[in-house]
């Protein structure tokens, strides 16, 4: 599992973990939509299965979103005197919106390795 992490974080391709997901090197601190590969440049694998492949990592991002959220109220809930202060929703508006390029990366990520046994 923290192997598979390690890769996950590292943007390696599921199949052979030497040739890279995106085309970016590093996908941590990238502005704008991901440009994958269609197929990994070591060995080939096709990451994109069928059309439409990537409508459940919608679901996944939704889940990282929402946990970031949780955790910036909960972190920025501690700076503040009332229960509920209206600045906090800016923070985790900010939050959100720094982090939608790494969630979106992140997220595709996942979903491929969690069905990278599929096959059609």
């Amino acid at each position: 599992m923290s192997h598979s992490l390690l890769h996950i974080l590292n943007n390696d391709c599921p199949h052979c973990l030497k040739g890279k997901v995106f085309n970016e090197k590093n996908i941590f601190l990238n502005i704008g939509f991901p440009k994958m590969n269609q197929y990994c440049p070591h060995c080939h694998f096709k990451f994109e299965k069928e059309p439409g492949y990537f409508f459940g990592a919608m679901y996944v991002n939704y889940g990282l979103t929402v946990a970031q959220g949780i955790a910036t109220y909960l972190i920025a809930h501690q700076f503040f005197t009332e229960t509920f202060d209206l600045r906090i929703i800016g923070i985790i508006t900010a939050v959100i919106l720094v982090m939608a390029s790494f969630n979106i990366r992140l997220s595709r990520l996942l979903w491929i390795y969690m069905f990278k046994n599929y096959s059609i």
